[in-house]
């Protein structure tokens, strides 16, 4: 029986975060310089360590094959959110295409999904979901990126793609990840340490940046149509891809839930820190997160009268 409680408390905490920052905005104890250097913070620092630390998980030759099923899905799952994006905001604004280009192909996965793959299918479920996340990782800090850099120059680009911390944190937990390498036990609890603040902090980054928006102009048509094709048209494909693919319920359980993730907080910390519509991003992330809090428990209790 999925854990609903676990599903809520997740959800409701990011909103109590991201309503801490915005009252740190108000309250005007974070300026706009103390938001860009905590935008930069989590991007430079935490979140290399985030990623570093979810690539540390059991991975041999048996589990592997084991997993080939979920990690092939996932890459499909990429593959159609990056052609999606190609298709659907093209008439969009530079900036507007950037952040709605990222939400699609990168959602929040990592930060709600774990927790409630884990409690929908115990450790199996936490295992699974590490996989699935390994594709939209490599994704988020290659082709996500480049949405913001907008680099004319592509080898250029790619150039500051492959030294942004955070893909370099992909490469160095893919290894970790295969060689199963042991850190020392001091570097292993700094990570950790860092790694653990990354929710709290993003979710306050989110809050403060969320500051500067007016709550009359907090939905519009735009984001509202990328929240409906992020939350319930992305996992009702992935839903009906593996029925007839005739997957393991659990493969499709937690490839639907997490396909069905809203709007990562990267999304409005990547703008930020890139000059983009840094503003609009936090809408997108609010409003897609709110929505969730209906949307997750409907997929799961379809996924239950699948079963």
């Amino acid at each position: 029986m999925p854990d609903f409680e676990t599903l809520l408390n997740v959800q409701c905490m990011m909103f109590i975060l991201m309503g801490l920052g915005l009252l740190l905005c108000r309250l005007g104890i974070l300026g706009a310089q103390q938001k860009k250097g905590l935008s930069d913070l989590v991007l430079k620092v935490i979140l290399p360590c985030n990623i570093v630390n979810s690539f540390r998980i059991a991975f041999g030759r048996e589990i592997f094959l084991s997993f080939s099923q979920i990690l092939l899905v996932s890459v499909l799952v990429q593959l159609f959110c990056l052609l999606l994006s190609r298709l659907l905001y093209r008439r969009l604004s530079p900036e507007r295409q950037a952040v709605l280009t990222y939400g699609t192909i990168c959602s929040n996965a990592g930060l709600i999904g774990n927790p409630i793959a884990e409690g929908l299918y115990g450790a199996q479920g936490l295992l699974y979901a590490s996989i699935y996340l390994v594709p939209q990782r490599v994704v988020m800090w290659s082709a996500g990126l480049h949405c913001f850099t907008r680099e004319k120059d592509y080898k250029r680009s790619i150039q500051k793609v492959l030294t942004h911390p955070c893909i370099i944190a992909v490469f160095v937990g893919l290894m970790l990840m295969l060689t199963q390498l042991q850190l020392p036990a001091v570097l292993d609890r700094t990570l950790k340490s860092l790694s653990g603040c990354n929710t709290a902090l993003s979710m306050i980054a989110v809050g403060a940046i969320l500051g500067e928006v007016n709550p009359r102009e907090a939905v519009n048509r735009q984001i509202a149509a990328y929240t409906l094709l992020r939350l319930v048209g992305i996992p009702l494909v992935v839903f009906c891809g593996c029925l007839l693919a005739g997957l393991d319920p659990v493969v499709t359980g937690v490839s639907v839930i997490l396909a069905g993730m809203p709007a990562g907080s990267t999304t409005a910390i990547l703008a930020a820190s890139y000059r983009g519509d840094a503003a609009f991003a936090s809408k997108c992330v609010f409003f897609s997160t709110l929505c969730s809090l209906f949307s997750v428990p409907l997929w799961c209790a379809a996924l239950l009268l699948a079963a």
